[in-house]
This record gives structure tokens, C-alpha cells and sequence, in this order.
């Protein structure tokens, strides 16, 4: 959750996020802060130095082949050096290992559907009013300190199972949106008829938020993303409660009736066993039901 008057970049809890994060924090800050200096510096020293107090007369000198090759070696070199680990970053954000999880993510205006396709849950996430809010339906859940900040809870979160390698899937449905949770290092862009991927591993379990980073309309700042990361095994029952299913876990096969079942007709009782009908016998014999709608709609 992040911290009321903090600065900076928000705590990472993905090995790719912490990753990201010293880079930035370490090379990047003291890249930048070298240059600014040494800039600095240099300005003012050619300030004082070739003022005009000092110099009545000025240099005539149009080149000097040391700087010009320093000038522009130095900057060539700086680059690379940065865009090498840059590069690699990039790499990793965009090339998922196998995935344990896999949850596609469609942006609408203005909510979010998430959907599990490896196990058959999907359900839709909308931001939780204020109990003021003028808009407020009737009987409409509010929000509650239990479920996070303003304008950040949502009546549904998107869980997934902490240490697991966790696919996102992102598209919408009708402009671009953009999928951000800043202590996971994503933001990735959701447009229409495009799939892009992205992937995330938690290793802490908690509750992270996130919101819509895509200007997608009058209510682009009210679609906050909601993701609560749980131990493995809560994330199965989880999956259980909203109807779907763990991957290999198979529903129990019901009984058998075509006499493949352990239960031989041979071992069941007499009573059991069907009785022919006799021909002539007057016995009626029960015709298999059949759909009245269907016959009286052909």
C-alpha cells in the first residue's frame, strides 16, 4: 500500500521489481548525479574563467581535436554502459519463464475483467464508492477501511499465490488502457485487439494496488486495480469458492451405468437387475423424455 507523504519509488516485492528498482536507485541516480555535477562545475568555471574582465581580448581558437574526440567518446561510452543492463532489464519484463498462473486482464470504461483461464473463474472489478457519494445505488456495497484507500478499493481483487510465476494477458475492449502496479515494476499498455504479456512473481503476501496509467476517458482516474497475493494453498481455495478449478484436479467421475463401474451387474442384488419385457406381456414401456420446447419449437 503506499505510504502518505513518501517519495520515490514505492517498495518492491518482485524479483524483477527489486531488480529494476537498484538499478534506477544505484546506477542510474549516480550516473546522473556525476553528470549534473561535472556540468555544473564546468559551467561555472567557464564562467569565471573566460569572463570578459579577464579576457579583454578573446580566444580566436575554433577547434581543439582532444575535446572534440572527449566530448563525444565520453557520452558514447556512457550510453552503453547504461543501455547494456537497460537492455537486459527489458529482456527479462518481456520473456516469461513457464507460468503457474496465467490471469488475462481486460480494461472497459471503467473497470477491469479478470479472468483465469486455466481454471475457469472470471468476474469483473469495479472501485468502491464512498458511502456520500451521490451516485451511490441502491443497496450498492460501500467502501470500508477493510478494503483499502479511497478511490484505490475495489469490490473484487484479482488474487494470485505468493512464489508462483504469474502471467498477465492484457487487452481491452473498447480504448487503451494501461494495467500499472507500481510495487510490481508493471505498467503495460491495454489496447484493443492486442495481446501483450508481462509476468510477476510475489514472494509477500499483502494486498498492492494499483490504477489505470491511460488517459481512457471522463472516468479514467475511478479504475483502481486490486491485487491481494496469498499463500498456494488459499489461492486454491479461493479458486474453489468462485467456482473453478486447480489445474489436474479433476472432478470425481460419477458412477458408471454402463456396467464398466467396479460394481459388476453380476454382484448386484436380484432386485436390482432390470426385468425384460415380455412381448405380449401388456407391459408399457417407458419412452425416454424429451424436450417440450425443443419438439413444439420444430
Amino acid at each position: 500500500m503506499p505510504v502518505p507523504g513518501a517519495i520515490g519509488i514505492e517498495e518492491q516485492v518482485t524479483p524483477l521489481g527489486k531488480r529494476a528498482s537498484h538499478f534506477h536507485n544505484f546506477w542510474r541516480m549516480w550516473i546522473i548525479s556525476l553528470i549534473s555535477v561535472f556540468v555544473l562545475v564546468l559551467l561555472l568555471w567557464t564562467i569565471f574563467r573566460y569572463r570578459r574582465g579577464a579576457n579583454p581580448t578573446p580566444s580566436r581558437n575554433s577547434h581543439n581535436t582532444f575535446i572534440e574526440v572527449v566530448w563525444t567518446l565520453v557520452p558514447v561510452l556512457v550510453l552503453v554502459g547504461t543501455a547494456i543492463p537497460s537492455i537486459g532489464l527489458l529482456r527479462a519484463q518481456y520473456s516469461s519463464p513457464p507460468a503457474d498462473v496465467t490471469v488475462k486482464i481486460t480494461g472497459h470504461q471503467w473497470y477491469w475483467s479478470y479472468e483465469y483461464p486455466d481454471n475457469g473463474v472470471t468476474f469483473d472489478s469495479h472501485m468502491l464508492k464512498e458511502p456520500g457519494d451521490p451516485t451511490l445505488a441502491k443497496g450498492e456495497r460501500t467502501r470500508t477501511d477493510q478494503d483499502g484507500p479511497p478511490l484505490l478499493a475495489a469490490d473484487e481483487r484479482m488474487v494470485i499465490p505468493t512464489g508462483k510465476v504469474v502471467k498477465f494477458i492484457i487487452t481491452a475492449d473498447d480504448v487503451i488502457h494501461s494495467f500499472a502496479v507500481p510495487a510490481f515494476w508493471t505498467k503495460l499498455d491495454a489496447n484493443p485487439g492486442q495481446l501483450n504479456e508481462t509476468w510477476v512473481r510475489v514472494d509477500r503476501p499483502g494486498v498492492y494496488y494499483g490504477q489505470c496509467s491511460e488517459l481512457c476517458g471522463a472516468r479514467h482516474g475511478f479504475m483502481p486495480i486490486n491485487v491481494e497475493a496469498v499463500t498456494p494453498a488459499q489461492f486454491a481455495q479461493w479458486i474453489a469458492s468462485k467456482g473453478g478449478t486447480m489445474p489436474g484436479a479433476r472432478p470425481k467421475p460419477a458412477p458408471d451405468s454402463t456396467g464398466s463401474s467396479p460394481l459388476t451387474p453380476a454382484a448386484q442384488p436380484a432386485a436390482a437387475q432390470p426385468q425384460p419385457v415380455q412381448a405380449g406381456s401388456g407391459a408399457a414401456v417407458k419412452q425416454p423424455a424429451t424436450n417440450q420446447a425443443a419438439t413444439a419449437q420444430n
